[in-house]
C-alpha cells in the first residue's frame, strides 16, 4: 500500500507525549515516517503504511485506536458526502457477507444531525456493494467487521477505517467483569509525563493506592519490554488488504516476544482493602507481570518508603468521600468516561480505579484530612522520592501544604485533572503551623 494518512486519537493533554512515542516507535524501521508526524487537538497524525498501522497497533500505550483515512474531501451537504463513500472501492476491503457500522463526529459542522450522515455514509456502503456484488452488507452497532469513522470539519470531510476494533486501552489482560477501572492508555500517559520508562535510572516506581493495579501493571510491562498488544486481536487482521500482511505481523509479534526481559527496577503497589490487592495480583498475572510487581496490603497513611529514592505516582480517590477502612462503599457515586471528546465518541463508559473497591484509608474520614495526613507521612518517610498525583482540584497543592514543581494537564474521561509534581528532597523540608488541627507539612520544591 502506498502511504496513507493515519490518525491516533488520544485523551486531551496527552497529543505531545502520543507524538514522542510514535517517533520512539517508528524510528527504527520507518524514518521517513517521522518527517509527518503531526501533534493536533485530541490525536497525532501521521502518514504510513499497513506496516506503520500494525506496529503502532502493537507498541503504542497511549493510543486509543489508529483509524486508516480512506476518503477526503469538501462538502456541503450529505449529498456529498454520499459521492465521498461512493467513490470508495469497498470490495477491496468487505463483502456483502460482512458487517459495518459508522460513527460520525464533528466540529462546527453545519449539517443539522450527524446521525443522518452516517446514514449517508452506510447508503453509500450498502449501494457500492450492491452494485459490484448484487448484494448489500448488514449493520452491526457492536460487533462489526468494519467499522466506520467519519469526521466533519466545517467544510471539510473525512472517512476513515477503525483498525483497532475495541479500544487500544483494552490490553487483553483484564477480567470482563466487574466495573472498569482506570484506563492503561492514562496510566501510561502519567508514567510517560513522569518520564519513567522502567530504566535504572529512573528509579523504583510505588503506587499506595493501586485500586485494581491499572498503574503498576503498566509500568512493570514497561519495566519488562512487553508491548501492550500482544494479549489481544485487532479489527485489522480480519480486513482483506492486512489479510495479505499475515506473515508480517506475526513476525512482528515474534519480535516483540523476543524483546522481553528482566525489570531493572522494582515496582511496588498495594491498597488498603484486602479485596482489591488481591484483585490486582490476579489482574498483574494474567497480564505476565506477577513476578515484577511486590503487592502489599497497606494504609497509604502508614506504608513506608520501600527504598531510599524512586518515583511516587497515584490517582487517589477524587470528590467521593474516603471511607474509614471496612466500611465499604456503597452509595459512592460512579462516573463514566467516555463521550468526552469528539475524537472518542464512541468510546464505553469506565470508571475510575477505585470504583466500587477501595474500601477507605485507615485513620481518614474524608478527603481533606486524607490529603493533608497523606502530605505529613511523605514529610516523615518519603524524603528523596518524587511524587506524581493525579487530581481535579487545581487546589490540592495549596491542601496538602505541598509546592508543587510542575502540573500537566491532563483528562480522566470527562474529568479535568492536573497531574502534580512534589520534590521530596529530605533537607529542604520545613514544618509549618499546624492548620485548623491537622499538623500539615510545607514541602519545599526542588527543580
Amino acid at each position: 500500500m502506498n502511504p496513507t494518512p493515519l490518525f491516533l486519537p488520544c485523551a486531551n493533554g496527552v497529543e505531545a507525549l502520543l507524538a514522542d512515542e510514535v517517533r520512539a516507535i517508528l524510528a527504527p524501521v520507518a524514518p521517513r515516517a517521522l518527517e509527518t508526524i503531526n501533534a493536533g487537538r485530541g490525536g497525532v497524525g501521521l502518514l504510513g503504511s499497513s506496516a506503520t498501522a500494525m506496529r503502532l497497533h502493537l507498541h503504542s500505550r497511549l493510543a486509543q485506536r489508529v483509524l486508516w483515512q480512506i476518503a477526503a474531501g469538501p462538502y456541503r451537504d450529505e449529498q456529498d458526502l454520499y459521492a465521498l463513500a461512493m467513490g470508495v472501492r469497498w470490495g477491496d476491503w468487505i463483502t456483502p457477507k460482512n458487517s459495518i457500522r459508522v460513527d460520525t463526529t464533528a466540529i462546527r459542522s453545519p449539517l443539522q444531525s450527524l446521525h443522518f450522515a452516517s446514514l449517508r455514509i452506510k447508503d453509500a456502503v450498502c449501494d457500492a456493494l450492491r452494485a459490484s456484488h448484487g448484494a448489500r452488507p448488514d449493520v452491526d452497532p457492536r460487533h462489526p467487521d468494519l467499522s466506520l469513522v467519519l469526521h466533519l470539519h466545517e467544510d471539510h470531510a473525512a472517512l476513515s477505517i477503525d483498525l483497532s476494533g475495541e479500544a487500544l486501552f483494552k490490553r487483553g489482560w483484564r477480567e470482563a467483569k466487574g466495573e472498569a477501572p482506570l484506563k492503561e492508555t492514562l496510566a501510561a500517559a502519567m508514567l510517560a509525563a513522569a518520564g519513567w520508562h522502567g530504566r535504572e535510572e529512573d528509579g523504583d516506581l510505588l503506587d499506595p493506592c493501586c485500586g485494581a493495579g491499572t498503574i503498576a501493571i503498566e509500568a512493570a510491562q514497561i519495566a519488562c519490554g512487553i508491548a501492550p498488544g500482544l494479549q489481544r486481536s485487532f479489527a485489522f487482521e480480519k480486513l482483506a488488504p492486512f489479510r495479505a500482511e499475515a506473515v508480517a505481523w506475526q513476525q512482528m509479534k515474534t519480535e516483540a516476544r523476543e524483546a522481553r526481559h528482566a525489570p531493572a527496577v522494582a515496582i511496588h503497589a498495594g491498597d488498603v482493602s484486602f479485596r482489591m490487592t488481591d484483585f490486582a495480583t490476579r489482574n498483574a498475572e494474567r497480564a505476565g507481570v506477577m513476578s515484577a510487581i511486590q503487592f502489599k496490603t497497606a494504609d497509604a497513611l502508614q506504608r513506608p518508603a520501600p527504598g531510599p529514592r524512586g518515583v511516587l505516582i497515584m490517582n487517589p480517590p477524587y470528590g467521593e468521600r474516603i471511607e474509614a477502612k471496612g466500611s465499604g462503599s456503597g452509595g459512592r457515586p460512579s462516573r463514566e468516561n467516555d463521550r468526552w471528546q469528539s475524537a472518542e465518541a464512541w468510546e464505553r463508559p469506565g470508571q475510575r480505579d477505585d470504583a466500587g473497591a477501595r474500601e477507605g484509608f485507615e485513620g481518614a474520614t474524608n478527603a481533606a484530612t486524607f490529603f493533608s495526613s497523606l502530605a505529613a507521612h511523605w514529610k516523615r518517610q518519603y524524603g528523596g522520592w518524587t511524587a506524581w498525583v493525579l487530581s481535579p482540584d487545581a487546589k490540592l497543592p495549596s491542601a496538602m501544604r505541598l509546592k508543587e514543581s510542575r502540573r500537566i494537564p491532563m483528562w480522566n474521561g470527562p474529568i479535568e485533572c492536573r497531574l502534580f509534581r512534589f520534590d521530596l528532597v529530605a533537607g529542604s523540608m520545613r514544618e509549618s503551623k499546624p492548620a485548623s488541627g491537622l499538623g500539615q507539612v510545607e514541602v519545599d520544591a526542588q527543580d
